[in-house]
């Protein structure tokens, strides 16, 4: 818990819903204004606003108190919850649909988590994950100047089989993939956000929004990668090294559900 509440410090000055991100999920979830709906670690409710200023009925559940005291101060007409994945203190068949964004890797149990999402869903309500996989993460540029950071971050997410057995045994079956690259003008300033601005990683309020940066364990890794990446920066090889890592597998990917 102290983990979350480390990470919600000053959360929403560099983690605000992203426009682009905020659509997507929202066509991805294709909602009912009469329905109701569930954003499992809503953190301090960024995106659950978002949606629900769209028209959407939303519970937002999340296991730190401090995130959700501060959602709570962004909208009083969305049920905000104390829980986890593991434990969504809701009743059977009791939402639509569910979104979860950028929050598997901090699930402790992934098949107990989805389980519990098939619990609380209605049959062929949508559920849709926004999340990167292992491969995506670790073939980021970020791994050239933070190794053990981006490895150790890579370790902690799902891999894409596991998402889906684990789906598939709580009752879904998958409908759709999409992946996303990260572009220029995102608002969102989660890890991969400095992909085309490296800048923002000097920035100490960014990497205290980044899980990856925020609970590394070696500090002296994130000093000496900050350095080297200012240093190519100013030399002028960093660009030869971003495109060296280019690739086709995505930054990250959106993954739609629908329960049986």
């Amino acid at each position: 818990m102290t983990r979350y509440n480390h990470i919600g410090t000053n959360y929403d000055v560099t983690r605000k819903a992203d426009p682009f991100l905020a659509k997507t999920l929202f066509e991805l979830l294709n909602p009912s204004p009469e329905k109701v709906y569930l954003d499992i670690g809503c953190g301090t409710g960024n995106y659950t606003t978002a949606l629900h200023q769209m028209g959407v009925n939303f519970i937002g559940v999340d296991p730190s108190e401090k995130m959700i005291s501060e959602a709570k101060q962004k909208s009083s007409s969305i049920d905000w919850k104390i829980g986890t994945a593991e434990d969504i203190p809701l009743k059977d068949d009791s939402v639509d649909g569910v979104f979860a964004t950028l929050t598997l890797h901090h699930w402790s149990d992934l098949k107990k988590g989805l389980s519990e999402v098939g619990r609380v869903i209605r049959p062929k309500g949508n559920t849709v994950i926004f999340t990167s996989y292992p491969e995506q993460t670790a073939a980021y540029w970020l791994k050239h100047y933070f190794p053990q950071m981006i490895a150790n971050s890579a370790k902690t997410l799902p891999e894409r089989s596991s998402i889906l057995n684990a789906a598939t045994e709580s009752g879904f079956k998958l409908v759709q993939e999409q992946s996303y690259n990260v572009s220029p003008d995102l608002q969102d300033l989660f890890l991969n956000s400095g992909k085309h601005n490296p800048e923002l990683y000097f920035n100490e309020g960014v990497r205290r929004g980044i899980s990856s940066f925020a609970l590394a364990q070696n500090q002296d890794e994130v000093e000496s990668g900050l350095h080297r990446l200012r240093a190519d920066i100013d030399n002028g090889d960093f660009d030869r090294i971003r495109k060296s890592y280019e690739n086709e597998i995505g930054d990250y990917c959106f993954i739609k559900l629908i329960k049986d």
